[in-house]
């Protein structure tokens, strides 16, 4: 039986976070995707501590679909080492299973 993931990356621009997630989702990679608003993040990069405006993605897939985002997702990331984490669900209703992956099957 399929299982929906969440797997998450962050961008620095608003337009390419959009373009990503329309993309995504287009490409049935994902059923949805949430572009959460701009934050900041703090992180350690190249021997300092760094600051950036940054925008979330969240796509909605299933476990089968991740390798095949993963690599979709790090071709047009503009990070030299973009964020990839990916959560696993505990529970999800029937229905809404159902939903993410008829939305992620290739037709």
């Amino acid at each position: 039986m399929a299982s929906i993931v969440i797997v998450q990356t962050t961008v620095d621009d608003e337009d390419k976070a959009y373009e990503m997630a329309r993309a995504a989702v287009e490409a049935r990679l994902a059923a949805g995707v949430h572009v959460d608003a701009r934050m900041t993040s703090f992180y350690w990069w190249k021997d300092a501590v760094q600051h950036e405006r940054e925008y979330r993605l969240s796509f909605k897939t299933t476990a089968e679909k991740v390798a095949e985002l993963q690599t979709w997702v790090h071709e047009r990331h503009p990070y030299e080492v973009p964020q990839w984490i990916v959560l696993p669900t505990t529970a999800a209703s029937e229905e809404y299973l159902a939903w993410v992956v008829k939305e992620t099957r290739t037709r």
